[in-house]
């Protein structure tokens, strides 16, 4: 789009046009001298020219003058026709606000001649007046210290919607006493108002400090023609703007859609009432195993499904409820999967059902986990089981780590064996076994193994990292030992057994043992080897523990040095401490959170249960 011309170079035309006419004028004027002077020598001389002659040559002076004055009117009309041809192109244009403000401001300064120039236009939120444009006749943007103008006209043709004109403020009563005007010697002045649709939504305003006179009513009728169009060119653009700015919006809403859409892990699909698919995401393509599925129906890009799903998808249609299902579907290509899935009826503004939602999730990964998962709970209690989050996690190969092992054996078991039936024998041995085990569960231990009628357990494995190990461990002993006691009170005196137990702190190695048919875990060490020895030197009901587990747990259960009474050998010199009870106010295990039972332990004494 051609932009307005300069006003240097409209004035250099206008300068050439008008030193040309003074020119010819003068010519004329040089013409008419001469011939009057020839006149009066002819006439000396007795020759006469025709009396008509001089008077046609003024004739003809006056008649150029018109036309001169005609050539000048039609420039400065052409000059408006070509700023109001420009405007018109401003309007059908797609430029920012800025660059249509400051190409208005140009032509109005290119029209008038003005000293300086401001475009103010209204905040729409608002109301109130901005300057956006203040241009030099140099098209340089003012600073805010060279901004001179008389708000109070701007005001006044922003209120009343109609243009001001005066010749020399400084002298015309309307405005000669407001500050801005006596301050700065305003005087030509020219404010119109820039409407859409009858509507002020500006003030184009140009100003001269130095000549008066310089606005006449024809620069009014133009810049007020020339108004009326570049106020529809500034609202064109300032809505493009504002489209603009919408569809980028919207834009960055879709993409932000889109992705959130994207990253849904499962698979999500819509259809139309016909059963066709609108839209679905690349988690359903992943399931599905296949690519584009839009303008598909559900039969098509589904697998065989099971009968559950025919009759849920009819009640969606049928009743607009929403469904839930879990079901074992064979996937061309991917085998035998678990899905679940959710569908649900998709409604318009009115609420009338416009479709189908289909949620797809793959869990066959999740059920394998629970299956793997499962097969922890062999070792682990249940609750250790459940913050396990893979069994990719664990490692179960080997490893050598400090822990704490525990061996629990029941006294005189063998003897009490010879006099019961098996079926009975079972019964009884099952009820100390599970003793056992539930102490050492309950305090996060795993069960290692089941010997006959003895326990071993194991804490601070991989499986049960725990930095308090030591302490667990006589816990569970200790507990298991009051569990004992507490039995014996609703059994037949002649079942009334005890337990021995041996507990150790040491190195072991840690993993699956056994072969490519069985395979369990198990540790093998210092660690399981003392503690069975520590088992064997213990009586009926006590603990025997070793001097590394003492130093763990020594401020809290209060313990006495014990002899080997049946030395092994290479651990003649294996320093031992029998637990006597536990000390009022002792740590306790983060999850042994039973305050009625530990101020139970606390004042229990073992020696006096014994």
């Amino acid at each position: 789009m051609t932009a307005a011309q300069p006003p240097s170079e409209n004035s250099s035309a206008q300068d050439q046009v008008r030193q040309q006419v003074r020119q010819i004028e003068a010519r004329i004027t040089d013409v008419i001298k001469l011939l009057h002077s020839q006149m009066e020598q002819m006439n000396k001389r007795g020759v006469n020219l025709p009396s008509t002659s001089l008077d046609d040559l003024r004739r003809l002076k006056k008649q150029f003058e018109v036309i001169n004055h005609s050539a000048l009117d039609s420039m400065v009309e052409l000059r408006s026709l070509r700023a109001l041809a420009e405007t018109s192109a401003l309007i059908n244009s797609s430029q920012d606000p800025d660059q249509v403000l400051n190409q208005v401001m140009d032509t109005v300064i290119a029209l008038t001649g003005a000293e300086r120039g401001y475009i103010v236009l209204k905040n729409p939120d608002t109301g109130e007046l901005e300057f956006r444009v203040a241009r030099g006749m140099d098209q340089e943007q003012l600073s805010a210290s060279g901004m001179v103008i008389s708000r109070s006209i701007v005001n006044r043709v922003s209120d009343t919607g109609e243009p001001v004109l005066t010749d020399n403020a400084s002298q015309d009563e309307r405005y000669r006493d407001q500050a801005s005007i006596a301050m700065h010697n305003l005087r030509s002045i020219l404010a119109v108002p820039l409407k859409v649709s009858g509507e002020v939504i500006g003030v184009a305003y140009c100003d001269n400090s130095v000549m008066s006179g310089l606005f006449k009513e024809a620069e009014l009728r133009t810049l007020t023609a020339f108004a009326n169009q570049a106020g529809v060119a500034i609202e064109n653009s300032r809505l493009f703007e504002q489209a603009r700015l919408s569809v980028q919006e919207i834009s960055r809403m879709r993409d932000q859609m889109d992705n959130l859409f994207t990253s849904i892990a499962a698979g999500v699909l819509a259809t139309d009432n016909e059963g066709f698919i609108i839209v679905h995401n690349a988690a359903a393509e992943n399931i599905l195993g296949r690519g584009e599925m839009i303008g598909f129906s559900l039969g098509e890009v589904l697998p065989p499904m099971p009968p559950i799903f025919a009759t849920a998808l009819d009640q969606v249609q049928l009743q607009s409820v929403q469904e839930k299902l879990a079901f074992e579907v064979e996937v061309p290509g991917r085998g035998q999967r678990s899905w679940t899935s959710i569908l649900s009826p998709l409604r318009n503004e009115a609420g009338e059902p416009v479709g189908i939602a289909l949620v797809l999730d793959d869990v066959t990964e999740q059920r394998e986990r629970e299956r793997q998962l499962a097969e922890l709970k062999r070792y682990l209690p249940v609750a250790l089981v459940e913050n396990i989050g893979s069994i990719d996690e664990v490692d179960v190969v080997g490893q050598e780590r400090e822990i704490t092992a525990m061996f629990a054996d029941v006294r005189g078991f063998t003897k009490f064996s010879e006099r019961l039936e098996p079926e009975a024998l079972m019964t009884v041995i099952n009820k100390y076994l599970s003793l056992a085990s539930d102490a050492i569960n309950f305090l996060e231990g795993i069960v290692d193994k089941y010997m006959g009628d003895a326990v071993t357990g194991l804490f601070n494995t991989q499986l049960n990292p725990q930095p308090d190990h030591p302490l667990r461990a006589v816990q569970a002993a200790y507990q298991l030992i009051q569990d004992l006691h507490a039995q014996h009170e609703v059994m037949p005196e002649d079942e009334r057994l005890y337990y021995g137990i041996g507990i150790h702190s040491g190195p072991a190695v840690l993993g699956n043992i056994g072969g490519a048919g069985r395979m369990e875990f198990g540790a093998l060490g210092e660690a399981t080897e003392i503690c069975k020895v520590l088992q064997e030197q213990a009586e009926r009901g006590e603990i025997i523990i070793s001097e590394t587990t003492y130093q763990a747990v020594k401020d809290d259960f209060i313990c006495e040095p014990a002899e080997m009474r049946r030395p092994k050998k290479g651990y003649e010199d294996l320093a031992c401490y029998r637990v006597v009870r536990r000390k009022k106010g002792a740590r306790t295990s983060q999850l042994f959170v039973d305050q009625e039972l530990l101020d139970m332990l606390n004042t229990l004494d073992l020696d006096e249960q014994k």
